[in-house]
């Protein structure tokens, strides 16, 4: 099974300790790289700890430093890198915590100006998050931005042209991960570079064109940014339809709520429920609705995210069809705060929000148009966040186990030995093939198709039958996706960019070869995933023929 596994993953390929490693050099002093490792399968189309070690230690000797942003973990303990390293760890494919940024720009800022060592040597930074494409990206951008005087629009073109093929996209594609580069740009170039960091409330939110069977969930970040916690979830009764005919207290149902919702508990639908028939006006049924929660939703910071998701019914007991997946993040702050204010708004197109795990799809069009209302939390102290100046502390944060506990990844590999037999024949390969398909469920994150339904979304509508749906897109507009996202992953199309002053061996690099010999993340992602499929199938295999399992037990 293990030999099975290492072949999958490693092929007939071999890496180059310079020519194989994926980095690229932004500007001068700060390098780009995707998240290193030094544990198998994932050295094998990662960057190798070592041989990334060996190479900065070559080309910048004792003058390079890692900034880091895994909130996933690094992948590699810190002893492996002289301890030369700095935590700052966030979510993937989402913004960091503002909060986060003047003490991060500060502590790299202390780095590259710092003195060398070495005479003729320049001080590098190097930063990864897991791709080296949007968390990296976005404190890169930010970085010349704020500290060395680059424009906004130079910046971002920079790294796009560093960082990414031809025909893929832009470098930082994620629009909440834009958005706060703009933060970032208004914070330095209007702000002083102040920043308040208060506790808010989310008041109500209004939806215009709000199709039927979405649930809208407001979050924020804990644990120092590191993790994403669902605050509320709207359910039916918090949902007031303002259309001029169907005017209506909060507590009162809908004259259309028997046509346009599926009111039956998740647990309780039948393939029979699901098949019902809806005329064309029933299927198009759009409302312009208020959310409003019985009291405001606080947060504990000024960083929020609106989640939005569409189900409809499916065939399968307990299953529901995912349609559609939005999310977008903002910051009160940003969002007028800064100019007094003690409440405001936030308006968003449904075009412009955040797709799926970084990419622009997010499916069939939930709604047209969203205002958030926020204010001000009456309790809870606002706090000043400076950028730190020379020689005072910097706060970092605490970084997370570097093997990635809780990391799905890590649920596929290099845990095959804690497979406990289940109590038969057969019963270890099956507990690892079950890990390792939970696990490839965790990998894809959330995702359009069927997905389990639970006890919790009793309370929230899902629309009619998926077959009603039409999960085509119109020729034309799928062309146009294609155009402007040859890549429908935030992972794909990154580049590794080395600068010819930098190869001392004398050669110039051909970056067109350099680039070929690797295998980037977004196909490492791919052949973990595969990884939890084939064994899925072997534990399958095992687990149901009597006579293999008889000739185990007979070796047993």
């Amino acid at each position: 099974m293990a030999s099975l596994l290492r072949q999958i993953v490693s092929g007939p390929r071999a890496r180059h300790p310079e020519a194989g490693l994926d980095l690229c050099y932004v500007a001068d002093n700060i390098v780009v790289t995707s998240g290193p490792s030094s544990v198998w399968p994932k050295k094998a189309y990662r960057n190798p700890v070592d041989h990334l070690v060996a190479f900065l230690d070559k080309k910048h000797g004792e003058e390079w430093a890692i900034f880091e942003f895994r909130a996933e973990g690094t992948g590699y303990p810190d002893e492996e890198v002289y301890n030369r390293i700095h935590h700052f760890p966030w979510p993937d494919h989402h913004p960091p915590p503002f909060a986060l940024m003047p003490n991060l720009m500060a502590a790299m800022r202390n780095w590259l100006q710092g003195d060398v060592k070495e005479q003729g040597k320049q001080r590098i930074a190097v930063v990864h998050c897991k791709a080296g494409k949007g968390r990296s990206g976005t404190v890169a951008c930010s970085y010349l931005i704020s500290q060395e005087g680059w424009r906004m629009e130079d910046a971002l073109k920079r790294f796009t042209l560093r960082r990414m093929r031809n025909g893929f996209g832009e470098g930082v594609s994620i629009p909440s991960q834009l958005r706060w580069v703009r933060y970032v740009n208004q914070w330095t170039n209007k702000m002083e570079k102040k920043y308040v960091e208060r506790p808010i409330e989310i008041v109500e939110i209004h939806v215009w064109g709000l199709r039927s069977g979405v649930k809208v969930c407001v979050e924020g970040f804990v644990d120092e940014g590191k993790r994403i916690k669902n605050f509320h979830t709207f359910v039916r009764e918090e949902k007031i339809n303002v259309d001029e005919h169907f005017n209506r207290a909060p507590d009162t149902d809908p004259p259309q709520r028997a046509q346009t919702e599926n009111l039956v508990s998740p647990s309780r639908a039948t393939p029979s429920s699901s098949k019902s028939d809806l005329s064309t006006a029933e299927k198009e049924a759009i409302q312009n609705v208020v959310l409003r929660p019985p009291e405001p939703v606080r947060l504990p910071t000024s960083d929020v995210n609106i989640d939005f998701e569409r189900r409809n019914k499916s065939g399968y007991t307990g299953f529901a069809m995912v349609t559609s997946v939005a999310h977008v993040w903002f910051n009160a702050y940003f969002e007028g705060g800064y100019e007094g204010n003690e409440s405001g708004l936030f308006v968003i197109e449904w075009e412009a929000m955040d797709g799926i795990k970084g990419s622009a799809r997010k499916g069939i069009k939930a709604f047209d148009r969203m205002k958030v209302v926020w204010k001000y939390s009456e309790t809870g102290r606002s706090q000043s966040v400076d950028e730190p100046k020379h020689g005072e502390p910097i706060k970092e944060s605490q970084p997370v186990d570097w093997r990635g506990e809780g990391d799905p990844e890590n649920e596929i590999e290099g845990k095959s030995a804690e497979g406990v037999n289940g109590g038969r024949a057969g019963g270890t390969a099956l507990t690892l093939g079950q890990m390792s398909s939970e696990a490839a469920n965790k990998l894809m994150g959330k995702d359009l198709g069927l997905r389990k339904s639970d006890a919790a979304s009793a309370n929230i509508s899902r629309a009619s039958s998926v077959k009603d749906e039409d999960m085509k897109l119109p020729e034309p507009e799928r062309t146009n996706k294609r155009l402007e996202h040859a890549s429908d992953s935030e992972d794909e199309g990154v580049k590794p960019h080395v600068p010819d002053q930098h190869d001392g061996t004398g050669r110039v690099i051909n970056h067109e070869s350099h680039d070929q010999d690797r295998q980037d993340t977004a196909t490492g992602k791919y052949l973990e995933v595969g990884i939890a499929k084939v064994s899925t199938i072997i534990a399958k295999m095992k687990g149901s023929d009597p006579a293999r399992e008889t000739k185990d037990t007979s070796k047993q």
